[in-house]
């Protein structure tokens, strides 16, 4: 297959990785970026480090999830190339919108429209990659893909720190501004997919429905913790979350053209590709959401410092991801898929037993054999997933799997933030940090112990996610994957949609 797919889809295969990279590179950072700067963002417009102010974090991961299945499904219909497009305009005047917004409601609204923009590029990133990239390099090129996500991911606290210390909080959606500008005009001109003459129909019932279950339960497993998992808000947020997705998956099976064909999921590749996405998107978020608790309230590092020290797993999965697609382009994913699992679930395992006397070098290592793991698994399955999707339903495969990344992280944030609270460590962690009542060394020496039992039931849990992910990926079977890129290229030669 040429670097012209059958589509008219791009100029170069390099030149649309290189264009995703950077889409995704853009908005991961960005995901990232406003964690360190939140304080800031607080003393700006006056209000506490709760509440409304968790809006900036939390408003642009329920849109972007909320989105990703219906936008996915609407870049098949239309094609590729108006969807990136628009994707990058909007998250770049959001950006703008964020940077220049003079009150908090304004910041978040501008947030929720930033948030759309990032759906619309994630919507499509993957099956840009997979449609201009032949089965033979397409997990090399899925891995490079992660390598910029991870870049984003990691550094992304160091930079809004600096920049949020340099300059303001303003600059750190500034700095979108330029990237982004290039980068539509990249894609105006690298992007040549003709416009589809039948893109067939869509199904807005199904959509909303979708839309509607997806954002009620981030919402809920976001703010569950705080305001009470029993809460009414809670309980409503979950409860509307469930009842629009149940409401969405009766109608996609008995309308024509629907946003998710569940024939898909037919595919025993397909499904346990996204399965076991998921699930280890369950236990593994949970490292970048407990270890800064262990960090700031158990060692007393700086927020810079525990920054720091959370980049090995990030760099470990970025350096991992191109060898480990290599070898799925190879040798397939039947194997390398829950051996990365396996050792992931080792690397979860082997975080319990830090305690309050643990080095840099015992955490540093502990996090690369976590991150190497999630490599090994990722960037394969990832190949796994998309080739077993018909060309003609990639847009809908990439939004699926950005939605498993949003829907598992959350439910990571809400099972590790549960079992960490329920076994005491939340509290304790509390009353170490509470300068305002002086502790015994007897005392600290109890807390300590209180948090270090729930920060290792957390991950114990985790590891046993990530043992049920393994599980899930040796359900596959064997080349299937390769046989239907195979048939479908095949088609593609022969002139069939």
């Amino acid at each position: 297959m040429s670097s012209l797919d059958h589509t008219g889809e791009t100029a170069g295969k390099w030149a649309i990785l290189a264009l995703a990279g950077v889409a995704a590179f853009m908005t991961t950072l960005d995901a990232s970026i406003v964690n360190i700067s939140l304080p800031a963002i607080a003393h700006t417009f006056g209000v506490a480090l709760t509440g409304t102010i968790e809006w900036v974090i939390i408003g642009y991961l329920v849109v972007s999830g909320a989105c990703l299945l219906s936008l996915g499904r609407l870049s098949d219909m239309i094609g590729r190339r108006p969807i990136l497009l628009a994707g990058l305009v909007v998250f770049t005047l959001g950006s703008a919108l964020c940077g220049a917004a003079p009150t908090l409601p304004m910041l978040v609204a501008a947030r929720l429209f930033q948030g759309l923009g990032a759906s619309l590029i994630f919507a499509v990133n993957l099956a840009m990659i997979s449609y201009a990239f032949p089965p033979s390099e397409r997990g090399r090129a899925l891995g490079l893909n992660s390598v910029v996500v991870s870049l984003g991911v990691s550094v992304g606290p160091t930079i809004g720190g600096i920049i949020t210390q340099a300059l303001s909080w303003r600059w750190i959606f500034y700095v979108n501004v330029p990237v982004g500008a290039i980068a539509i005009l990249a894609a105006a001109r690298i992007l040549t997919e003709r416009r589809r003459r039948d893109p067939g129909r869509f199904d807005p019932i199904g959509a909303s429905l979708l839309a509607l279950g997806l954002a009620g339960l981030t919402l809920g497993l976001s703010f569950g913790q705080e305001w009470g998992w029993l809460s009414p808000r809670t309980v409503a947020c979950v409860g509307a979350g469930v009842v629009g997705l149940v409401g969405g998956f009766f109608v996609e099976g008995r309308v024509p053209a629907p946003i998710v064909d569940l024939t898909l999921l037919k595919n025993r590749v397909f499904a346990s590709a996204t399965v076991s996405f998921m699930v280890s998107q369950l236990a593994l978020f949970a490292v970048g959401f407990l270890l800064p608790f262990y960090f700031e309230q158990l060692r007393g590092f700086t927020a810079e410092h525990a920054g720091l020290l959370l980049t090995p797993f990030s760099i470990a999965i970025g350096a991992t991801s191109p060898f480990s697609g290599a070898l799925a382009d190879r040798f397939g994913s039947r194997w390398l898929s829950p051996i990365g699992l396996a050792i992931a679930a080792l690397g979860l395992l082997l975080l319990t037993q830090l305690n309050a006397h643990s080095s840099a070098f015992d955490v540093i290592w502990r996090l690369l054999v976590a991150g190497f793991g999630q490599a090994v698994f990722q960037s394969p399955n990832t190949r796994a997933l998309m080739g077993a999707a018909p060309r003609s339903q990639q847009g809908a495969a990439s939004g699926l799997l950005a939605t498993g990344r949003t829907v598992g992280q959350s439910l990571s944030v809400a099972m590790a933030g549960a079992v960490f609270a329920i076994l005491g460590g939340a509290a304790a962690g509390a009353a170490l940090t509470d300068a305002s009542h002086p502790l015994s060394a007897a005392r600290v020496a109890a807390l300590q112990q209180t948090f270090l039992s729930g920060f290792r039931g957390a991950f114990l849990i985790c590891a046993a996610c990530a043992v049920v992910g393994m599980l899930t990926s040796l359900v596959r079977g064997s080349g299937e994957e390769l046989e239907s890129d195979a048939a479908a290229e095949a088609a593609a030669a022969m002139g069939h949609p």
